[in-house]
């Protein structure tokens, strides 16, 4: 795992060190330790390498939802918790489009009403056509930060952004991809591969 801080990592993350090493009290030292630990941990940024062909996950997480639309595109979203890394990915090849941020709430991210969250919306051009990613805000996740924009050329596993604390990353992929996850299934961004091609090569 890189010990590297995410890109977009607050500067006042090396100030929660410094109680643990002032506290003289053996008991409490340990306590703020711990803490600054967890808070230091959830900016992580590990390397990543894909599992195998597909689509990769965009992000660390739970799976808290795969179902398939009436338009015969399949949607697949991811439930980040606190202690998940937050770096979000691209999960295939894909040229950036449109990235659109909108302003909403901070429910909890697994609500069923959490889609009114403060998100950032993505489209991307890919070899199987459109795909449509979304990263949410969630209670305690109150910033969504880019690492790229329209027009960006990016490759599988790219990081894309960062989410501060807890979120949400969805999917809408394109006709002809089928998830290979279910509901409940742990993943790791850049790295679990969550849809495939029926056919066996990419539309274009």
């Amino acid at each position: 795992m890189s010990l590297r801080p995410a890109r977009g990592t607050p500067w006042w993350i090396a100030l929660t060190w410094a109680p643990a090493l002032i506290v003289p009290r053996l008991p409490f030292r340990l306590v703020l330790t711990a803490a600054a630990a967890a808070t230091t941990s959830f900016f992580r940024d590990p390397e990543r390498r894909p599992a195998g062909p597909g689509l990769v996950a965009a992000a660390d997480g739970k799976i808290r939802e795969v179902v398939q639309r009436e338009d015969g595109r399949w949607f697949v979203s991811t439930y980040l918790a606190l202690y998940n890394v937050h770096v979000s990915r691209m999960p295939c090849d894909a040229t950036v489009l449109e990235q659109d941020h909108i302003e909403g709430d901070h429910r909890l991210a697994f609500a069923d009403d959490a889609h009114t969250n403060e998100r950032m919306e993505w489209l991307l051009d890919t070899a199987y056509g459109e795909l449509e990613m979304t990263q949410f805000s969630g209670a305690a996740a109150r910033r969504i930060i880019p690492y790229v924009g329209p027009g960006a050329v990016l490759r599988r596993g790219d990081r894309i952004g960062l989410i501060r604390f807890g979120s949400r990353v969805d999917l809408l992929l394109p006709v002809g991809l089928v998830p290979t996850v279910r509901e409940g299934q742990r993943v790791r961004g850049a790295q679990d591969v969550v849809a495939v091609a029926e056919t066996a090569e990419p539309t274009r």
